[in-house]
Parts: structure tokens; C-alpha cells; sequence
């Protein structure tokens, strides 16, 4: 039975609770070109735009609740072991509080949070829950106007890399949920796994651009599919 269990999610899970995908079949995020609010360069060029971009993202959070699958994953972090008896990591590409919400702990936002926001002065990073197109001074270092959203846009790192690779590396079990397996370095994750020799185990709506790569691969609901699998983990316990 696996005891070192990496999970990752994605939009999928999310979107069960009203949350919108990252793109939407025109290839657009609510509206807007990924390139005019989601990198750099683009809140170089429009700060305006971009900080009232995730102002109401930011707002929406509190539209929508966990779901089902968010719930189940808290119950499997709060049961599983730690230590010599067993280890687990959750990994999400998501920016919402919905794991945060549920109950996850050991849980690591690998692109960020909305209800952060990053100082571009001194690089400091504080809970935010407000609007940040409104002028505010850093809580950190007192700088006025260097607030930007928390989130690691195209072409920035993704957070704490160093820990989700070790954790891989290390796991003999590796799950991927509503992620589409497009999004680099996310979706090399599996890749990583099985070269380490864990299981590796796809719960998805449907198949995704990495569904080869998995060892099994279930599709339909998150909210259907993740809590049939932690119970069957949880009795293996």
C-alpha cells in the first residue's frame, strides 16, 4: 500500500464549486487575454487593469464553497500519517482558499493566492483580503504602491519547486486531479513520478493531454470520483 502520497490539483476541482476555468474555449480568462492580466509585462503596462482583474476574483471567493472533493482530501490530510509511517503532499495550481477552506493543511499553492499580496519592493507577502487597486503602503517595509497580487503570472516561478520535487521524488504514490496536463511544470509531474517508480493515478472529468502517462486513469466528477478513492484509502489504513 502507498504511504508517500503527492497530490496535485487543478481547475477541475475547482470548477464543481462555480469557480471558472483558467481559459475558456475562446481562449480568453473571463474576458481578457491571458497575456493583458496574467504576466509581467502586462501590469507593467496596465497596472489598473490587472490589480481590478484579481480585485474580483478576489471578491468572487466568497460566491463559492468547497466542494465535495475539497472535503474528502481534508478528511485524507487530517487521517494519513506522518513521518516513518507515511507522508503527504498537496500541490495545487489553484489560487482560490477552497482546500484552505475545507480543511487541507499540508497543502502547498504552487501559483499563488488571491488572498495574498506580494510587495514588489521587499518581497514580502501578506494575507489580503481588501482591494488592491485602491493605494495601499506595504505592511512590511511601509512602501506606498508596491502591492501586486500574489500570484506567479506566465513566465515566473512556480512557488517552492525545490519542496515539490523533493516530495516526488520521494513518493510512491502520485495523484493528479481536474488538471488539464498542458500547463508546464505541472503537467511534467507525472513524468517525474514514474521515473521515481510510484504509482501514478489520474481522477479527471475527462482524459487529459497526459492521460498516457498514468498508470490509471478514472474519469467523471471530482465530486464523485475523489471521495470514492480516499475512503477506499482511508480503509486501507
Amino acid at each position: 500500500m502507498a504511504r508517500r502520497i503527492v497530490i496535485l490539483t487543478g481547475a477541475g476541482i475547482s470548477a464543481e464549486s462555480g469557480v471558472p476555468t483558467f481559459r475558456a474555449a475562446d481562449g480568453l480568462w473571463e474576458g481578457h487575454r491571458v497575456e493583458d492580466v496574467a504576466t509581467p509585462q502586462a501590469f507593467r503596462r496596465n497596472p489598473a487593469l490587472v490589480q481590478r482583474f484579481y480585485d474580483d476574483r478576489r471578491a468572487f471567493l466568497g460566491q463559492v464553497q468547497p466542494n465535495a472533493a475539497h472535503h474528502a482530501l481534508a478528511r485524507l490530510d487530517a487521517a494519513w500519517p506522518t513521518g516513518d509511517r507515511g507522508e503527504l503532499l498537496l500541490v495545487t495550481q489553484n489560487v482560490d482558499d477552497l482546500h484552505d477552506r475545507a480543511g487541507s493543511r499540508r497543502l502547498l499553492h504552487m501559483h499563488g493566492e488571491l488572498l495574498s499580496a506580494l510587495c514588489t519592493a521587499c518581497g514580502a507577502a501578506r494575507r489580503w483580503e481588501r482591494p488592491l487597486l485602491q493605494p495601499h503602503s506595504c505592511p512590511a517595509c511601509a512602501r506606498p504602491d508596491t502591492l501586486r497580487p500574489d500570484i506567479v503570472w506566465f513566465g515566473e516561478m512556480p512557488y517552492q519547486m525545490e519542496r515539490i520535487t523533493s516530495a516526488i521524488a520521494a513518493c510512491d504514490l502520485f495523484v493528479s486531479i481536474g488538471t488539464s496536463g498542458a500547463v508546464y511544470p505541472a503537467a511534467g509531474f507525472v513524468q517525474w513520478a514514474r521515473e521515481a517508480g510510484a504509482e501514478t493515478l489520474e481522477l479527471n472529468l475527462e482524459p487529459s493531454a497526459g492521460t498516457p502517462m498514468f498508470s490509471e486513469a478514472r474519469h467523471g466528477p471530482a465530486g464523485t470520483l475523489v471521495p470514492q478513492w480516499v475512503e477506499a484509502m482511508l480503509a486501507e489504513l
